[in-house]
């Protein structure tokens, strides 16, 4: 044996005795990047790491070996990037966020390390090809849409960028539901994404921190015999760190995303086992475990409330006392805290960290507490994402001071400062003093979690330059007035390398082959595309391209649905999070339209659609729910209807992830992006479709507007009211029953379904739908927008059957997309609310 392997350092490793560990080199071969490397690595990790050989191994052990190939190759930068970090004592920032979609992980390190051809050439030695491999590994499923995505986005581009950054999340036991389609519902199975364990994640056991619940506030002597508050007593339960490696793109440094898992303070209770009962002996493990056992436990019960504010205390406390750990390090005070932390709170998830922070250095550390507060707001920085009321988060009052008594005392102390502040600006002003007071009065009290976000911050952000004008004029308009210099926009992005290089090898081949790589780290390279726009070769290239990648995902629907669809038509496709203000319903109302106008006249000239829509619907959702049996119900009628065979479609793609939608968006013309103006914060699947040469219709709402400025009026379908006109309609007194009497095809189209025509055997079952537009308000704005969206859609099909102006638009779309990458998004944080530098990792 050649020894333990590890990595040289000017900082040599010491035992908890302080004992200096000298270890041989690491041990040759492991960093091999040539197809022979490979090929031999896999075939040692198949027989060292998974005790397999040839004849007993399955296909499952062969994809394991190569991730736990690709992972060696990770490991010396990986060591190399953390003993960089403290070798300098450089500033971190450290990403909090209760999700982090990152999809499958083998693919996106294959090309960070620049890896994927040699690898696919080892592969297919051993006798397999890569891509049946990579369909083998689980997507991590650790988030529920945008706001994980973007997290596990910012991890690539800050590695990328070379800044040290960690990102801090939950390791969820069952991710985002597994769905399935039955009888055209929705149905809820677990996502068990670790059933066969996770060959990505180290277990670091020596990390692991004590979490504190429930308990009591008393007053305690200190050293000096001075009474000091201290939470006291309650139930402890412990977090412990797995860590994941987080490559850049062609660069040395491996950054880690860490996550933890709630671990019981006692694995057995040997006195009732011995008395014989078996259940209570296990049962406190499995108390303490049920916290990270699932992503968002449904919340509408008092015991899903406590265990998600569990959830969120567990991950702020664990990654607070690992934080402080590594500070300590090389800091003996708190003085240089604030020049040497920095701390996200991708949105109001882990606001809890605010008040935690206060308690350790006020509680534990014994500063005071004007010093603390400078040290708190100096560190956190929080990114709003939503411009719901309902959608900001609240706790009770009640089970706060139940579960994090002291907490609640901190945060009332805060507030108690903070109004303090308020009537000195705003006179005494109650309306003011009401609306921002992080406690909500009331019959029932509330914590207002972006409230506290905000008080405890010294940057707010928003996620688009029209989200940010929103909430700076809207729902935090009292703040900006006292603050003005805390707000800021940082619009969202995407990594270019997953959403273009890894999921659209052949595009991202033809663009590289015209313009050469610079794209893949500098997006805004693809500005350069526009000298080829009248170029025969490029463009019939990139025609073939979409071809091909129609045809792929033709295959993928008869396989998956039993549909067969038509990769000439136009593959229109709305894939997301169903939501009433995401307005699927309003496509859906658009696929009725269609359908009658094809009925009426059978041998009306249209163009071809196949609509293909994806996309989960909380659990306790009903409306979301009932929109995708409708959109299923729908299908049924359109798709066995044949006037309307081969010229219209509708698919519903079941289990939507971030694996799927690396497949179905290169594949897609048009992208639906038709939420109602003024409630989407930002959306990033915009973004994502434009790169891959869809056209886009929608509204100008969030980072539609700025994707409308960057590739022009002329190529993007814009439809509907706008943000302030939706307000002013609403004000005015909307009347939704107004437009369903004046407009004889939106009567039809919504009687038909209130009537049950597409479903003969429940007539009445979409009928909760058709009251919510009609009698209910429609407070989404469906049928203010419905005539206009029609009219756009029109304008669609008149371009699409231009194919020369089509293609001329979608190469457009892809040229104008350099704003979009994740790369200036995380740039401007490191300038503007970071201060952090990028640190170079050599392995010389």
């Amino acid at each position: 044996m050649h020894g333990i392997p590890v990595i040289n350092s000017t900082s040599p490793g010491k035992t908890m005795k302080n004992r200096e560990i000298k270890l041989p080199p690491v041990i040759e071969g492991l960093e091999g990047m040539d197809t022979e490397s490979i090929r031999k690595g896999i075939g040692t990790n198949l027989v060292y790491s998974l005790a397999k050989d040839r004849y007993s191994a399955t296909d499952r052990d062969i994809y394991e070996s190569l991730a736990l190939t690709t992972r060696d190759r990770l490991i010396e930068r990986w060591i190399k990037t953390q003993q960089t970090y403290y070798d300098q004592d450089v500033k971190r920032v450290y990403y909090l966020s209760m999700e982090f979609l990152v999809g499958r992980t083998l693919g996106n390190s294959l090309i960070n390390m620049d890896m994927m051809d040699q690898t696919a050439e080892a592969v297919k030695q051993v006798g397999y090809e890569l891509e049946e491999l990579r369909e083998i590994e689980f997507d991590a499923g650790l988030g529920n849409g945008g706001l994980g995505r973007l997290a596990a986005c910012f991890l690539d581009s800050m590695a990328t960028l070379a800044y040290p950054a960690y990102g801090y999340g939950i390791r969820y036991e069952f991710g985002i539901f597994k769905q399935k389609i039955c009888d055209g519902y929705q149905v809820e199975f677990p996502d068990n994404w670790l059933r066969y364990g996770n060959p990505w994640e180290i277990g670091r056991p020596e990390y692991l921190f004590p979490i504190k619940f429930y308990g009591n506030v008393e007053f305690v002597p200190d050293s000096e015999n001075t009474a000091v508050k201290k939470w006291v007593n309650g139930h402890k339960i412990y977090a412990m760190a797995y860590d994941t490696p987080v490559p850049g793109y062609n660069n040395n440094t491996v950054n880690t995303m860490r996550l933890w898992a709630a671990k019981a303070d006692r694995e057995f209770d040997f006195i009732h086992f011995n008395e014989g009962d078996y259940n209570q002996a296990v049962e406190n493990k499995a108390n303490s475990e049920t916290i990270t056992k699932v992503l968002y436990p449904n919340d509408n019960t008092v015991q899903g409330k406590e265990l998600r504010l569990k959830q969120e205390y567990l991950l702020v406390a664990a990654s607070l006392q690992d934080i402080i750990r590594r500070y300590r390090k090389y800091h003996d005070d708190f003085k240089e805290f604030t020049s040497k932390v920095a701390i996200q709170l991708n949105d109001t998830h882990p606001a809890l960290a605010i008040p935690e922070l206060m308690r350790i250095l006020v509680d534990d550390e014994r500063l005071g507490w004007d010093e603390a507060w400078s040290i708190t707001t100096g560190t956190f920085g929080y990114t709003n994402h939503t411009v719901l009321p309902e959608a900001l988060e609240k706790w009770p009052v009640e089970l706060v001071k139940r579960v994090l008594p002291r907490h609640l005392e901190i945060i009332y102390t805060i507030n108690m400062k903070f109004m303090e502040v308020v009537k000195s600006k705003f006179k005494n002003d109650q309306k003011k003093l009401a609306a921002m007071s992080i406690v909500e009065e009331g019959e029932y009290k509330n914590i207002r979690m972006a409230n506290l976000s905000i008080v405890g911050s010294h940057s707010v952000n928003g996620v688009a330059a029209l989200h940010t004008e929103i909430i700076k004029k809207g729902n935090f308009k009292y703040f900006y007035e006292l603050w003005p210099e805390r707000f800021n926009n940082k619009t969202n992005g995407i990594t270019q390398r997953r959403w273009l290089k890894l999921c659209n090898p052949a595009l991202a081949d033809l663009i590289s082959s015209v313009i050469g790589e610079e794209w893949t780290t500098d997006l805004y390279n693809l500005k350069k595309l526009e000298q080829f726009i009248n170029d025969k070769d490029f463009r019939s290239s990139f025609i073939k391209i979409k071809k091909e990648n129609k045809k792929q995902f033709a295959s993928y629907i008869k396989e998956h649905n039993g549909i067969d669809v038509d990769p000439d038509s136009l593959f229109d496709c709305q894939v997301k999070r169903i939501h009433e203000y995401k307005r699927q319903l309003l496509a859906l109302l658009y696929v009725v339209t269609l359908y009658h106008r094809i009925k009426d006249d059978p041998k009306r000239d249209i163009v071809p659609r196949t609509i293909i829509l994806a996309g989960k619907a909380a659990p306790g959702y009903h409306m979301a729910k009932l929109i995708i049996k409708l959109a299923t119900a729908i299908g049924d009628v359109v798709n066995n209807d044949p006037d309307v065979q081969g010229r219209l479609s509708v698919v519903f793609v079941e289990n939507y992830s971030v694996s799927i939608a690396e497949r179905l968006i290169p594949a897609a013309d048009l992208s639906e992006q038709i939420s109602t103006a003024g409630f989407e914060a930002s959306g990033t699947g915009n973004m994502k479709f434009a790169l891959n040469g869809a056209l886009t219709i929608g509204t100008l709402d969030g980072a539609n507007v700025e994707i409308k400025e960057e590739v022009g009026d002329d190529n993007i379908f814009i439809f509907g009211l706008t943000a302030e006109e939706v307000q002013q309609t609403k004000y005015s007194g909307y009347n939704a029953r107004e437009y369903y009497h004046k407009n004889g095809e939106l009567r039809r189209t919504l009687d038909a379904i209130s009537n049950g025509y597409f479903c003969q055997s429940m007539p009445d079952l979409f009928k909760p739908i058709i009251d919510s537009l009609l009698n209910h308000g429609d407070p989404y704005m469906l049928l203010a927008d419905y005539e206009s969206y029609i009219e756009k859609q029109e304008e669609v099909n008149r371009s699409y059957t231009d194919s020369e102006k089509w293609t001329t638009m979608a190469i457009y779309n892809v040229a104008r997309m350099g704003k979009f990458s994740t790369d200036r998004t995380i740039k401007e944080y490191a300038d503007d609310i970071w201060n952090i530098k990028p640190v170079a990792v050599s392995l010389e």
